[in-house]
């Protein structure tokens, strides 16, 4: 490193920015008395080779301290000191000692010897920090690729874990892209022949892997230390720019396969923490304008996010880094969409107080920049705030955790569910009821990272977090599973012809409903868990994705793949409007029961059925639901050119699920739905 010479810069953009004259320093803070720049010759540097003091009277303009470096390269490694008062009961936690992360760093390096704990014991950590990353944004070569802005009417979106899908070593590609945003470009030919259309990519953002009790790995990478930086542990390089060039390779090739990429971001809390925990970058460099403070005691957080604190999403620094990172992902890294973690915690204001208007999730919907970008709330916070169906805005759509649960009850059996049911068939109008509101708004989901899989959903009763160390009490305790007769792992061949039925029964429901739907990684190989229904720590087979189950499980694989092309096949899941708000001339959908256009909703049914049609189009659906532990006989609706079946879930394979050109005509006037069977007839 050799610095040429020093200027005052400038105070935009915020972050380190390479220009033709060197980089441009920016970071934001209120109360520091000085700021110091340093530099690193590489990651695991014990001290910086070169410290730059801002000075007051010529690095600052109003809260923001910068400074030109001449001779400086991309890909150089930098962090600051930020000298102030430690006065918590003020809510100032400035350390002095403690190198920061560059809140607006483009790239995140980590050294072998980086100790989280290092960042919460006094005295220096320079030996043992995180460093910030140089990065030319300028250089990559987009070769032409775009965003792809596919209508969510048209989308079968994915989970996916970056690290968990390759990282086994029966994923068959090489040792050092397991793991890895390049790892996933060679399962593109997997993802499509799913059919899926976008993947929901677990956090991304660089995460503190250290984040987690008990010397445990922060699998799932909901500790962000870094709004802007890729994941650094997900590239396959060690050059300190490679996250970011990696992470555009996945995108450039997922695109050209015609597969969006959504993040899944966390803009709810960071790494840092309660008071207690370590000083990595927000804390040290303006507590006060990135964490809402316990209103009862200012020297610690309010925790609306359940981890510690609670970003202060609605202050206005904070608000803008969110937008700018926002901003960045899609014009920079060409991200299709983005899953807000804990999304109500963005709609409350300085102090926590629920907001009826909040300014960062309306800026959030009208920014220009992200006009063509997908926005998903996970619309509910740890601290009982709940507002699916209640969310803000006219694009935002939500995860639809009510689906979730009443499809669970009714499948395993619950009392009383059909009438509720129904509104989860129909894109949940109960739930959205807003005139605008368009049904694949509802992001339709039985199971996401957290929680059961769907094959742990009929294989246990309770959840078995044991290996997560903290004696079973974390985790959810409801889970609306049913184990089909026995606990875990069973050599009972009914048992296990159950569970795969059920699973069937699952998917069906998912696929035939009016909404997005949405599945987990693993779930279409019947991927388990073994009961652990929190595998936030588990970066082990626990977690990971299983490639040899898909010739364990070919046949769930199969009707995934099935249901996915049936779902593209009809344009009646793909319309602009509720099933339930046709016409009466032309009804797009119409209820049933044994008895034709007779459904029993009463307390004890476990059946339905119905018919759906797109008015313009001369194809019929009808659909059997019968959760019911015993056979029934439905009669079945006029048709000129007879019923096909297309699925029954009590069918061996590949009898189970037909495509067009073998789907069995139904002779007679009815149909025999064995027990807790669903069926899906067509015309076509």
């Amino acid at each position: 490193m050799k610095i040429e010479a020093t200027l005052p810069g400038r105070s935009f953009p915020p972050g380190s920015t390479v220009l033709p004259e060197g980089v441009n320093f920016c970071v934001f803070s209120k109360n520091c008395q000085f700021i110091e720049l340093l530099f690193f010759d590489d990651v695991n540097a014990k001290e910086p080779s070169r410290i730059i003091p801002l000075h007051p009277e010529n690095n600052r303009t109003f809260y923001y301290w910068h400074i030109l470096v001449k001779g400086i390269k991309p890909g150089q490694l930098y962090g600051y000191r930020a000298q102030g008062p430690f006065e918590p009961e003020t809510g100032l936690r400035f350390d002095g000692e403690k190198i920061l992360i560059d809140p607006y760093g483009k790239a995140v390096a980590v050294g072998d010897s980086y100790d989280r704990t290092a960042a919460q014991k006094p005295g220096s950590n320079a030996h043992c920090c995180m460093k910030s990353v140089v990065v030319d944004t300028a250089s990559y070569d987009w070769e032409g690729d775009m965003p792809i802005h596919r209508d969510l009417r048209h989308s079968f979106i994915y989970e996916l874990h970056v690290g968990g899908f390759t990282r086994s070593m029966d994923s068959g590609i090489a040792e050092e892209k397991r793991g890895t945003f390049a790892g996933i470009i060679e399962k593109i030919p997997y993802l499509k022949s799913l059919g899926v259309t976008e993947v929901e990519l677990l956090p991304v953002q660089h995460f503190d892997a250290q984040d987690a009790p008990l010397g445990k790995p922060n699998y799932w990478g909901y500790s962000p230390v870094s709004f802007f930086a890729p994941h650094s542990g997900y590239a396959t390089h060690s050059d300190p720019q490679a996250p970011v060039r990696e992470f555009r390779d996945m995108v450039k090739a997922l695109h050209r396969a015609g597969i969006e990429v959504i993040l899944d971001v966390v803009f709810n809390h960071t790494a840092e923490g309660d008071h207690t925990g370590p000083t990595l970058s927000f804390r040290g460099l303006e507590n006060r304008a990135y964490y809402i403070p316990d209103p009862e005691n200012r020297s610690r957080y309010a925790n609306y996010s359940g981890c510690g604190n609670t970003f202060n999403a609605n202050q206005s620094i904070a608000r803008r880094m969110i937008l700018d990172s926002l901003r960045y992902w899609v014009s920079e890294m060409h991200v299709d969409g983005f899953r807000f973690d804990l999304a109500s915690v963005l709609s409350r204001d300085e102090w926590g107080a629920p907001l009826r208007s909040p300014p960062i999730l309306w800026e959030i919907e009208s920014d220009p920049v992200l006009a063509g970008t997908r926005i998903i709330a996970e619309a509910w916070d740890a601290s009982g705030l709940y507002q699916v169906g209640s969310f803000i805005g006219h694009k935002w759509a939500e995860w639809n955790g009510i689906f979730r649960d009443d499809v669970r009850r009714f499948v395993r059996g619950d009392r009383g569910l059909v009438p509720k049911l129904m509104q989860r068939i129909t894109g949940s109008p109960d739930v959205f009821p807003q005139k605008e509101w368009e049904p694949e708004r509802s992001i339709n989901f039985l199971t996401c990272h957290d929680g059961f899989t769907l094959n742990d959903l009929v294989s246990y009763n309770q959840k078995h977090n044991e290996s997560n160390g903290e004696q079973n009490r974390d985790g959810m305790d409801e889970n609306y599973s049913w184990n089909c007769g026995e606990e875990g792992i069973s050599s009972n061949p009914l048992v296990n012809a159950l569970r795969k039925k059920q699973i069937k029964n699952f998917l069906t429901l998912l696929f035939i409903s009016q909404g997005t739907p949405m599945i987990q990684m693993g779930d279409e190989a019947a991927r388990t868990q073994n009961g652990n229904n929190n595998a936030y720590c588990q970066d082990n087979e626990t977690s990971w994705f299983r490639w040899k189950d898909l010739e364990t499980n070919a046949e769930i694989l199969r009707f995934q793949r099935e249901l996915a092309e049936f779902r593209k096949a009809n344009t009646v899941f793909h319309m602009p409007r509720f099933w339930t708000s046709g016409s009466p001339e032309k009804p797009v959908l119409r209820w049933s029961g044994v008895r034709l256009w007779e459904p029993d909703t009463g307390h004890v049914s476990h059946s339905i059925a119905f018919q759906i049609q797109e008015p313009e189009k001369s194809e019929k659906i009808f659909v059997i639901l019968n959760a019911y532990h015993g056979p029934l006989d439905f009669e079945l609706p006029p048709s000129e050119t007879g019923w096909k079946r297309a699925i029954d879930t009590s069918l061996p394979a590949p009898d189970d699920i037909c495509p067009p050109s073998s789907r069995p005509v139904i002779p007679g006037k009815q149909y025999t739905a064995n027990e807790r069977t669903f069926i899906v007839l067509t015309t076509g």
